[in-house]
């Protein structure tokens, strides 16, 4: 059970194993972190090389510090440096990279670092999954997004016109350092739309860790380093148990899409512009989650009224109103639905939940009923 005295027993930092055989790795979180990057590079690789792809706003804040580490391992950085935004994650920008890696003469044995949020992230790790068949990479999330769910697990992409993380492979890190010292630079923005994933882990399996956020959330965007590495440790271990079990989302690692079905459609609806960040997509797509699942009389509608009460107290939006501009209709949204990577058949897959802590996988959704549910909360 979440409290304060196991919380602080464990210090600033902790480890999470991701267990998938040999491809198994570690995830370190806490304070200072990054510190321990030179020892692990010194035993992974041979070369004397190491390209480091990242945004222009971490290269602003963090690239000295990085660079002072890399050099202390006997390695000499290279940076590619990309435009910050969902922008980075397209076709155009991952041909950038690639060639960037290839120019540089990354080899197999290599190791490219991943220095971002979730874009980094994904971008970075599917260009390594791509470059040569299979190139090894770290992951060094700079955002509570991507420390607590993007980074973890494999999952690599870009998007398209046609929808969100639509082109992409499974491609494991070796290593994740979760520095929350790097959140320190982090807009409260962001911080807050990192928040919402947090939340989805309470809302999706665990009622007590919900509880422990209605009462620690504040002190966790207010940048409280022990409270923030409890919270991103606990994330990692919940997604990494579903990961060992269903790696390739085979089965109950769909869990970990909720509030995602709504929300993609809704990013998409916004042109994955700053109108909506991913975490806020979220934050509203778990609420239209969990109050679909109220008016299918699965869930009770008090656990969904607590669930928007936190998210209001933690300032993230959680309604289609909260939205600015145009989004289109039910009818577009629902369309937009229909390219979500779980559709199977031809019918879309829902994350619903029958209470807080207790989500499910609904293959037998009537998307007419979507549809009406929408054009109640647009009306």
């Amino acid at each position: 059970m979440p409290t304060e005295q196991k919380m602080t027993t464990g210090g600033l930092a902790d480890c999470v194993s991701v267990a998938l055989g040999e491809r198994s790795y570690d995830i370190h979180v806490g304070s200072g972190v990054l510190d321990i990057l030179p020892g692990h590079l010194k035993a992974m690789s041979q070369q004397t090389r190491v390209v480091v792809v990242t945004d222009e706003n971490v290269a602003t804040h963090h690239q000295d510090r990085l660079t002072t580490l890399l050099t202390e391992a006997g390695l000499e950085p290279d940076f590619l440096v990309l435009s910050p935004g969902e922008g980075s994650k397209t076709w155009p920008v991952l041909e950038q990279t690639a060639s960037h890696l290839i120019d540089a003469q990354v080899e197999r044995q290599d190791l490219i670092i991943a220095f971002g949020g979730g874009v980094i992230g994904d971008l970075t790790g599917f260009a390594a999954s791509i470059l040569r068949r299979g190139i090894n990479f770290i992951q060094v999330p700079t955002s509570l997004l991507a420390q607590v769910d993007s980074s973890v697990g494999g999952k690599t992409g870009i998007n398209i016109s046609q929808g969100k993380n639509l082109i992409g492979a499974f491609h494991q890190p070796r290593l994740v350092l979760a520095d929350v010292d790097l959140l320190d630079t982090l807009p409260a923005r962001q911080m807050k739309a990192g928040y919402a994933e947090v939340i989805k882990y309470g809302l999706l399996g665990d009622r007590v860790f919900f509880e422990w956020l209605e009462i620690n959330g504040p002190a966790i965007l207010a940048g409280d380093k022990a409270k923030l590495t409890y919270a991103v440790a606990e994330s990692c271990r919940a997604k990494a148990r579903i990961v060992a079990e269903d790696e390739r989302e085979g089965g109950v690692r769909a869990l970990l899409n909720l509030g995602h079905t709504f929300g993609h459609a809704l990013e998409a609806a916004t042109g994955y512009s700053e109108r909506l960040f991913h975490g806020e997509g979220v934050a509203i797509g778990m609420m239209l989650a969990l109050e679909f699942s109220v008016t299918q009389g699965l869930c009770p509608g008090q656990d969904a009224s607590r669930a928007r009460a936190h998210m209001e107290a933690m300032g993230l939006p959680v309604s289609l109103a909260d939205i600015p501009g145009e989004i289109g209709s039910p009818d577009s949204l629902a369309e937009l639905m229909k390219q979500d990577k779980k559709v199977e058949q031809g019918r879309v897959t829902f994350i619903l939940n029958r209470a807080i802590g207790e989500a499910f996988v609904a293959k037998d959704v009537n998307l007419a009923d979507v549809r009406a549910f929408l054009a109640q909360k647009m009306g």
